[in-house]
């Protein structure tokens, strides 16, 4: 079985995130870079099916800056056996819909079983990309799973909704994203690091995967405008003077509260 599992770098949430306001792209200069945690949540699913099925392949698959090369080998020295990071300047601030075609296009040139992927980012936090990549390369999905059981044939999992649990099936070759139910990712050891530097770490670029990122007649997205948080203010103080109740009513009417 080949499982290839999207990964992402992503700005450390520990740090203090901003947007450029003059792009309206997250400022990745600013502070560390980490392989997202929902991405390694997904290769320890795929590593825990390998490490109990002889043969299953796992790869990581990634869409990064060529600076971002260090960060998604952790990738490998957690265990998968190889990556591919697809460089290119046209997708600088791709959207949604961008990205997931790209991202289908080259899973589709690598070959796979079964795509694993966060059911979200904490940069962008979309939560579209799995289900959108299942749409381009024709197969089923399974979103949102909390629980994951990967057979020769199929893959399962639980789903978590308002209403309780679902229990979903999809028949490979499938997609399927998690969430932070599942269990933390392994840490690499030295053994895997050393390894990680003789791996195959595949770069390619946009005309690799045959796809043409030119800005069409209709823009697929648009960012009207994009501006900073502004400030904390103070709360406002109620003092109790035999009508506190009647100001308080009055500040939950004024603010539309009530």
């Amino acid at each position: 079985m080949k499982i290839v599992v999207l990964v992402k770098e992503v700005p450390d949430t520990y740090g203090d995130r901003k947007l450029n306001l003059e792009t309206g792209l997250a400022d990745r200069d600013a502070g560390e870079r980490v392989l997202d945690e929902i991405g390694e949540r997904s290769l320890e699913v795929a590593l825990s099916y390998a490490d109990k099925n002889p043969g299953t392949e796992v790869v990581v698959l990634s869409m990064a800056p060529e600076a971002s090369a260090a960060t998604i080998r952790k990738g490998l020295a957690m265990g998968a056996a190889s990556a591919v990071q697809i460089v290119d300047g046209a997708l600088a601030g791709a959207d949604l819909g961008l990205t997931a075609e790209v991202l289908a296009a080259a899973v589709k040139r690598a070959g796979f079983d079964l795509v694993i992927t966060g059911n979200q980012s904490t940069d962008g936090s979309g939560g579209v990309i799995g289900a959108m990549i299942a749409e381009h390369l024709g197969v089923p999905h399974a979103t949102a799973l909390a629980a994951v059981e990967i057979s020769e044939a199929s893959v399962s999992g639980t789903r978590v909704t308002d209403a309780g649990t679902a229990r979903v099936t999809a028949p490979l070759p499938a997609v399927i994203s998690v969430t932070e139910a599942l269990p933390d990712a392994r840490f690499p050891n030295f053994k895997g690091i050393m390894a990680a530097k003789k791996k195959p770490f595949e770069t390619v670029s946009l005309a690799d995967l045959g796809v043409d990122a030119g800005v069409d007649t209709v823009a697929r997205s648009i960012m009207t405008v994009v501006s900073e948080k502004p400030p904390r203010s103070a709360g406002v103080k109620i003092t109790d003077e035999g009508d506190a109740g009647d100001k308080l009513a009055a500040f939950l009417i004024e603010n539309r509260l009530a």
